[in-house]
């Protein structure tokens, strides 16, 4: 029997699993090795946007990657798939069977073996065990639920737009968003920017000021990853828009059209979206043993490697790494995931060559936040800019920008991500502004 090919798993297709699975396609071909990418969805769409596809302002179908096509452009395999469980013994994973909306299977329940298992499927939005969060709030986790929100959103304008219309003037679409990190800031902007322009599609009468925005943070001041001085600047530029920030407001209960805070208050809201912090998938205790945290992240050592299974890597959110010398795990970023998936990279070529793993080294290289077309904020780290700097406005915005170019050149090439690139950029100027249906 001819020798089994090396097969490595990826389970997900974010920024970090995309990036992987691009470069192992790149390095190995198929000669001898199998490179898989399992993912629940038929196409990636780079986190930091979704904010955008669900406020209106970015048609995602411009912007997602296929996943089929991208994997015969770079050389491994894409299974439309969700893991259901990790078999370490016989070095296999399970996926769910897949169901469409007819209720009708489409594949079967599924098993897949590994040399080495990557899991990269991202989290979720963590809500604390708040009472009534699942039940009343949207989230911001996949673009199914941004396009939920999106349409949500829409008919909440259109029905405000024909209330005054009809001589109710004190008809407002109230959004409250629960928490107040990049998420939840960039959100809240993003919707000024979409409401500006609604009045060009349709709605005669609507407008932002027909628009009400809570942003509600338990911690004592937005943004808490950036400095006070660019957290106070943010806070200022939305509140200019329009936006009520709550900061030091803790979130106790969500009820229908309600969102009930610690001190007694109950804040009205049409649509309430939590972005209130970032855990592992609670799915992740019941497919396999691994070792997690108590927020369902994988723990892994310095290497990358689980805690648990040398030949199990695991990257980004879904994954907990606290390094030597430091007091708390690596924060779940994009930039973070990024620069797991070259060490996971290194050292799946490594791990095949007898050499020694590498150790993790975090680079920060600051933090950013968007707030749509009126203003960036952000620090920037290096030693580029002796360390660290404060950007605003347009070089902060232009920085910002160039963060998801670099992302399409990861997952592309150098080629096809700069024709991507130039071709995004005439889109912006000739497409609508507005992602309406």
């Amino acid at each position: 029997m001819p020798d089994q090919k090396v097969q490595i798993v990826v389970v997900g297709g974010g920024a970090g699993g995309l990036e992987l699975v691009r470069r192992l396609g790149t390095r190995y071909g198929r000669r001898n090795h199998d490179v898989i990418l399992v993912d629940r969805n038929l196409t990636h769409i780079w986190k930091p946007l979704l904010h955008e596809v669900a406020a209106g302002s970015l048609d995602a179908n411009l912007d997602e990657v296929g996943y089929g096509g991208h994997a015969v452009r770079w050389g491994y395999r894409f299974f439309h798939g969700a893991i259901e469980r990790i078999d370490r013994a016989a070095r296999t994973i399970t996926t769910a069977p897949l169901i469409d909306e007819a209720g009708v299977e489409v594949i079967g329940r599924h098993t897949i073996r590994y040399d080495y298992l990557v899991m990269a499927i991202g989290g979720i939005s963590n809500d604390f065990g708040v009472p009534g969060v699942r039940d009343h709030a949207m989230f911001l986790e996949d673009r199914p639920q941004a396009d939920r929100f999106r349409q949500k959103l829409l008919n909440a304008c259109l029905r405000t737009n024909h209330a005054h219309q009809t001589g109710n003037a004190e008809a407002r679409v109230r959004v409250s968003i629960v928490g107040g990190g990049a998420t939840g800031v960039e959100l809240a902007a993003e919707l000024y920017n979409s409401a500006k322009a609604l009045r060009h599609y349709g709605l005669e009468v609507f407008d932002e000021s027909k628009l009400e925005v809570s942003l509600i943070e338990a911690g004592p001041r937005i943004l808490p990853a950036l400095d006070e001085v660019l957290a106070t600047t943010a806070k200022k530029e939305l509140e200019a828009l329009g936006v009520r920030v709550l900061d030091g407001t803790q979130v106790v209960r969500l009820a229908a059209g309600e969102v009930h805070t610690g001190d007694g208050g109950v804040i009205a809201a049409d649509l309430i979206v939590w972005a209130a912090g970032v855990k592992g998938a609670d799915e992740l205790r019941m497919m396999s043993d691994l070792e997690l945290t108590r927020s369902n992240q994988i723990v892994v050592r310095p290497t990358l490697q689980s805690a648990t299974d040398d030949r199990i890597f695991a990257l980004g959110d879904c994954c907990s790494c606290l390094l030597p010398g430091r007091d708390r795990p690596i924060p779940p970023r994009a930039q973070s995931a990024h620069q797991m998936a070259d060490l996971v990279l290194t050292n799946l070529v490594r791990a095949q060559s007898g050499k020694p793993l590498r150790d993790f080294v975090y680079q920060d290289r600051g933090s950013l936040v968007s707030l749509s077309r009126f203003s960036t904020v952000g620090s920037l780290m290096g030693n580029l800019v002796g360390g660290r700097m404060f950007v605003e406005g347009w070089i902060a915005r232009m920085v910002y920008t160039s963060l998801y170019r670099m992302h399409l050149i990861a997952i592309h090439g150098w080629v096809r991500g700069l024709a991507l690139i130039v071709v995004g950029h005439v889109n912006q100027i000739v497409r609508p502004k507005l992602k309406l249906h």
